[in-house]
């Protein structure tokens, strides 16, 4: 039996290992299992492969998608240009085997949110500086939107929550959200940001799915702004890491 599976430390409910069972099941996909892999420390990650040669992809979470590097022998462009890789790319052959590193974070991110830009679009805060920022970050880059990263943390490159002012978030009508605050159970709370600066321009994206609808979201969608959570983007890259491992 082929083996897919999510490598990472804790893990906990996992969308990747719900949502590929489900797909197996409802497409008559047969011989092919996903499972949880929680590994200690990422120098046990060879051994899932060279144990077992069924394997041949797995995603990775946190706290290793920049840790994982290192044991690759190839990196896709984006996964080089972002610093971090979230899916892998598994071929024994002959010579042995060959891991290639990608990150399906960034093409979920992108495909989620272009159908929703307008050219009024273009000024974009990221709340938080965990992983997921590296894609997003990337994604806007891409696309040619300014931003700024805000953390809780003031840096040369890095705003901090009390340099967020009214004017500012009015101006930045693209606020996406990169933390998890918010997620279930803790729904709560949400970042700490001028909110009265929202209008019905704006856009708000929070990369959380559950509740579906966070506080932030809720925050902004009261003050007539367009919101999007972080399903689409997590079935999105769900199906492109399917691509890559079936290529």
């Amino acid at each position: 039996m082929r083996k897919l599976g999510l490598i990472g430390f804790p893990l906990g409910h996992s969308f990747s290992k719900k949502y590929y069972l489900d797909k197996f099941k409802n497409e008559g996909i047969d011989h092919i299992d996903y499972d949880l892999y929680p590994i200690p420390t990422i120098a046990d990650f060879p051994e899932l492969y060279r144990e077992d040669k069924e394997f041949y992809g797995v995603n990775v979470t946190i706290p290793y998608k920049q840790d994982v590097m290192p044991f690759l022998n190839e990196l896709s462009q984006e996964a080089q240009e972002i610093g971090a890789v979230n899916c892998i790319q598994i071929r024994n052959n002959e010579n042995g085997t060959y891991l290639k590193g990608f990150n399906t974070d960034a093409y979920g991110f992108e495909m989620s949110l272009k159908p929703l830009l307008k050219e009024s679009h273009m000024e974009a805060l990221i709340f938080g500086n965990g992983g997921a920022t590296k894609a997003v970050a990337y994604v806007l880059k891409k696309l040619g939107i300014n931003f700024h990263v805000v953390s809780r943390t003031k840096t040369a490159s890095n705003l901090d929550y009390e340099d967020l002012s009214e004017e500012l978030i009015a101006k930045s009508t693209l606020l996406i959200n990169c933390t998890p605050l918010g997620t279930f159970p803790n729904t709560d709370i949400c970042p700490d940001i001028p909110y009265q600066g929202i209008s019905s321009e704006h856009l708000l994206y929070d990369l959380i799915y559950n509740p579906e609808e966070t506080l932030f979201l809720k925050k902004g969608k009261a003050r007539g702004a367009t919101i999007k959570n972080g399903y689409e983007m997590l079935v999105l890259q769900a199906e492109k890491n399917w691509e890559i491992w079936n290529q």
